[in-house]
C-alpha cells in the first residue's frame, strides 16, 4: 500500500490494474485519520484487490494472436470500420476526416479536433453492436469534444441502447485487447 499526500481535500483509495493500493490524502491530515479511513474501507480494498488479481490471472491466460492473424484483423478492420463510420456519420449528421486503424492497449477509439478518427484493431474481436457503439461515440465527438450530457444525448439519439454496449466493453473489452496485444 502506498500513501501519497497531496494538495487535496479528501481521501481516496485507488486500486490499480496491477492490484496495487494507492491512498491519496490531504497533506495536513494526521496519519491516524488515514489509517482509520483505510480500516473502514478494508472490505472494499480486499474485494477490489481480489477482483484485480483475478482479472490479471484471466488476462495472463488469454491466447495472443499471431502476427499473421493481427495483419488479417487489420485488413478486416480497414474494410469494416470505414463502412460503419460512413453509415453512422449520416445518422449522427457529421462529416469526418481520415480513418486510422491502430493496435492500442487502452483506447478503443479517438477523434481529433480536425475530425480524424482512430480505431483499435481489437474492435474486430467484439460484437458488431459494440463496434458500432465505439463508432457512434467517436462520431458524436464531432459535435461535442467532451463527455457532457449533450454528448451522451447525441449518442443515445443514434443508439438508444448504448449503455448495454458500453457496459459490455467495460466488462469484456480487456480480453479483446489482450488477444491482440504484443506481449
Amino acid at each position: 500500500m502506498k500513501i501519497i499526500k497531496t494538495k487535496r481535500k479528501t481521501i481516496v483509495i485507488e486500486i490499480t490494474t496491477d492490484a496495487d493500493v494507492i491512498v491519496r490524502a490531504p497533506k495536513n491530515i494526521p496519519d491516524r485519520d488515514i489509517y482509520d479511513f483505510i480500516e473502514k474501507k478494508r472490505d472494499f480494498i480486499d474485494k477490489s484487490v481480489k477482483r484485480m488479481n483475478d482479472r490479471k490471472k484471466k488476462l495472463s491466460e488469454v491466447r495472443r494472436i499471431t502476427d499473421i492473424e493481427l495483419n488479417e484483423l487489420v485488413d478486416q478492420a480497414k474494410r469494416v470500420i470505414p463502412e460503419r463510420v460512413k453509415y453512422y456519420a449520416s445518422l449522427v449528421g457529421v462529416d469526418y476526416g481520415r480513418i486510422t486503424i491502430r493496435n492500442q492497449r487502452t483506447r478503443w477509439g479517438s477523434c481529433s479536433s480536425k475530425g480524424n478518427l482512430n480505431f483499435n484493431v481489437a474492435l474486430m474481436r467484439v460484437p458488431l453492436e459494440v463496434l458500432d457503439y465505439v463508432v457512434v461515440h467517436e462520431l458524436c465527438h464531432r459535435i461535442e469534444m467532451n463527455h457532457s450530457k449533450r454528448f451522451w444525448d447525441n449518442v443515445e439519439r443514434v443508439l438508444p441502447e448504448y449503455k448495454i454496449y458500453r457496459k459490455w466493453l467495460k466488462e469484456n473489452g480487456d480480453m479483446a485487447m489482450a488477444e491482440v496485444s504484443s506481449n
